[in-house]
């Protein structure tokens, strides 16, 4: 008679065996369809950064990210809504590149902080042109606060802040009101003054820029 105890670890064996390849099923399809959707993103990127919006059609991104029309729209409804998605991605890098290196710094003052972050945003546009293009005037703290589920990163942003007003009466829906304040006018003189050099380049009009946001801050 076969033991009971070797039936036992037999099974529980063999079970242990098909969760474990089903877990590494699930896990390779998830890469697969992570990897798919990253080459539409690069693709749409490229064409959208060399050829312009407008001249780049859906076909064209699905071709040269190496994918069916039909896998484009399993995450994306348009053209525009990966339009909208690449700039929240682009953005989300900006501010999360200028937070690193102002954290691997030391300043007297928060203004002196806060100044070096958004000279490092400044400085990221003027050796990114095209990407500033793409992004337009839509650096905007709202459009990533709408996506912080998907950017855990976001909060860190907030945080630097935050902790800048620690020892001051104001409440967190006012901090954030004065960060928004601080980067949505950082995104719109970028783009006029390293775009358009409107009302002047940026060389010029960045002490002007500093100067409003000591005072806001």
């Amino acid at each position: 008679m076969v033991s009971l105890v070797l039936v036992y670890k037999t099974m529980k064996l063999t079970n242990s065996h098909f969760m474990y390849r089903g877990y590494n099923m699930t896990t390779k399809i998830e890469i697969n369809k992570r990897q798919k959707e990253n080459s539409l993103y690069d693709a749409a990127y490229e064409l959208f950064i060399t050829k312009g919006i407008n001249n780049t059609a859906i076909s064209d991104i699905v071709k040269h990210a190496g994918v069916g029309k039909g896998t484009f729209y399993l995450y994306f409804k348009n053209k525009h809504d990966i339009l909208d998605k690449i700039i929240i991605r682009k953005s989300y890098e900006i501010l999360q590149e200028a937070v690193f290196k102002t954290k691997n710094n030391e300043f007297v003052s928060f203004e002196d902080q806060v100044l070096y972050f958004i000279d490092c945003i400044i400085e990221y546009f003027k050796d990114n042109k095209l990407m500033l293009e793409l992004i337009h005037k839509n650096l905007s703290w709202g459009v990533l606060k709408r996506a912080s589920s998907e950017y855990e990163g976001i909060h860190q942003i907030y945080s630097m802040f935050e902790k800048g007003y620690v020892d001051t009466s104001l409440s967190k829906d006012e901090i954030e009101k004065i960060l928004f304040l601080i980067i949505d006018l950082t995104g719109s003189i970028s783009y006029s003054a390293i775009i358009l050099e409107e009302p002047a380049g940026i060389d010029e009009m960045k002490p002007i820029l500093f100067s409003t946001i000591r005072k806001i801050i």
